[in-house]
């Protein structure tokens, strides 16, 4: 079973996180901050750790999120839905980032996907974020040249589609997928699933580039 760590410093709030997780998954620790999870030692246990983006203060826990990322997948939850929160936690390393308006099922589902190793978020929240990238593009853009499919490919995985929905989208096998994912990788320099999410993000958000 996919064991889960919640950090959130309103107890209601986190109380029905909790509620919400607790038939599906194993909640390892339940905690107000990221300092108190660090303290018990149960982040080393955890597959998804799940985080309110401010819940240590009135700034959002960026540094907490990078840290965490470093020992396991990190799903932020959050009211914001602003581009600024949601490009800054993808940017210290989270894999995911919903709003706490989504439907339990939806966040049920993005657990799985983040515990799995892909990258979870809202149609809605992508399109935030496009917007928020066009305006404030990050630091490193890869610029590579890309192929027609491999371009199509980037941009299904930027609106959150596994391999296999993407093949099946554009018609064509999961390997083929898995091929053109490889070849993006190497000509933009990323990694994760989640770097070349960002990456996919960063270039459907400029001028020119396809979506």
């Amino acid at each position: 079973m996919i064991r889960v760590a919640v950090i959130d410093d309103h107890p209601i709030a986190r109380h029905g996180v909790e509620q919400m997780l607790a038939d599906a998954f194993e909640v390892v620790a339940s905690v107000a901050t990221a300092a108190e999870l660090v303290a018990l030692g149960t982040r080393l246990r955890a597959d998804v750790i799940i985080m309110d983006l401010y819940h240590d203060g009135e700034l959002p826990c960026l540094a907490a999120i990078a840290d965490l990322a470093a020992v396991a997948r990190v799903l932020v939850i959050s009211a914001s839905g602003q581009a600024s929160d949601v490009i800054g936690a993808i940017q210290a390393g989270a894999s995911g980032y919903v709003t706490k308006h989504a439907e339990t099922d939806m966040f049920v589902a993005a657990v799985r996907t983040v515990a799995a190793g892909g990258f979870a978020m809202s149609s809605q929240l992508a399109d935030i974020l496009q917007a928020g990238f066009a305006i404030q593009p990050p630091a490193t853009s890869p610029a590579a040249e890309l192929s027609a499919r491999e371009e199509e490919t980037l941009g299904l995985i930027a609106k959150g589609l596994t391999h296999s929905q993407v093949a099946t989208r554009m018609g064509v096998t999961k390997a083929t997928v898995d091929t053109y994912v490889e070849r993006i990788r190497a000509k933009l320099q990323v990694g994760n699933k989640a770097e070349l999410t960002r990456a996919a993000l960063a270039r459907s958000a400029r001028p020119g580039e396809r979506a």
